[in-house]
């Protein structure tokens, strides 16, 4: 699926109430694929896409789902859609493991000329090598996180299996940090413009999955580069959530959320929970009641501030542990 896996657990309820928008039949299928009912996801889908069918990443998650349950024609045809509409990340259509049940399909191959022939005009004026790297280290980031959470969720947590892929896991992102270090160095925050938009998210990723001294160290630098367009604001709130709560501070756009073994996941703590779909806005992030639905939680503003102390009492247990 076309999420950057910035791993964390997922508990959601797959609803079959009918809906009458394009928004609220997307989250449906979104729902459904993330508690692996595909069927009904692909369902889902269909109806919104009879309503639109512009939005290159719903298309390429409704493929996903199609594929799972071998429905190719339809997920070839909605991969051809997300391509006339704007998809370009050629390194993660080629690693999602959702998509390899085509791999062996006669399409799959037009498919992929299909995006290149699209990207070779568009990357005309790109810094090739550079982009290759960056690109070459997202397939390392994403792909041993996709076999990370395939093996924790056959196996679950505290198994062998699943402690052996992350002490792997552990080991790819301290070679992927030293890489990304020295071009941030080096050559400073580059942008899309200059690598394109998967390889510039790279950067980000990367840093996302560090230690804290290296998160403070170029969080200034990323905030610079928003600025100058040369990255992602939402994907910046992220990572100014993830340094203020490890900074034992309050996060600032409800982006990490957390939960206890065998309990319910829950939004950990929030500076001024009543203004932040105002904030989420600003960064291009959609209403958080939307963002937590998708891992179980309703929100609901006012229990939330009800429950922050504890919230918060619970946050710093789990950080002197």
């Amino acid at each position: 699926m076309k999420k950057p896996i910035v791993i964390f657990f997922i508990l959601v309820n797959c609803f079959s109430m009918q809906s009458q928008t394009y928004k609220e039949f997307v989250q449906k299928g979104d729902s459904c694929y993330d508690v692996k009912d595909y069927k009904n996801s692909v369902s889902y889908y269909e109806k919104a896409f009879k309503i639109e069918h512009k939005d290159a990443t719903d298309l390429y998650n409704a493929a996903c789902s199609a594929a799972l349950i071998k429905d190719d024609k339809k997920a070839f045809d909605w991969l051809d859609l997300a391509i006339d509409n704007g998809y370009e990340s050629i390194t993660h259509i080629k690693i999602d493991n959702d998509l390899k049940p085509l791999h062996d399909k006669k399409e799959w191959q037009k498919t992929i000329d299909k995006l290149q022939k699209k990207l070779d005009i568009l990357e005309v004026n790109y810094d090739k090598p550079l982009q290759k790297e960056l690109l070459a280290i997202y397939a390392e980031d994403q792909g041993i996180r996709g076999d990370f959470m395939k093996v924790y969720k056959e196996k679950g947590s505290g198994s062998k299996a699943v402690d052996s892929i992350g002490k792997i896991m552990m080991h790819k992102d301290s070679i992927n940090l030293i890489k990304v270090i020295k071009i941030l160095d080096e050559k400073g925050w580059v942008g899309k413009d200059v690598v394109g938009s998967q390889a510039n998210q790279t950067l980000f990723l990367v840093i996302q999955h560090s230690d804290l001294k290296y998160q403070q160290k170029y969080l200034p630098m990323m905030r610079e580069a928003v600025k100058k367009g040369n990255a992602n604001p939402g994907n910046l709130a992220y990572l100014e959530d993830r340094v203020a709560l490890r900074e034992r501070h309050k996060q600032i756009y409800g982006s990490q959320i957390s939960m206890i073994p065998g309990q319910k996941a829950f939004v950990l703590p929030l500076e001024d929970p009543d203004n932040v779909d105002k904030r989420r806005a600003e960064v291009g992030l959609g209403p958080i009641a939307d963002y937590v639905k998708k891992m179980g939680i309703n929100w609901d503003v006012e229990a939330y501030k009800k429950e922050l102390p504890e919230l918060e009492r619970i946050s710093q247990q789990k950080k002197t542990k």
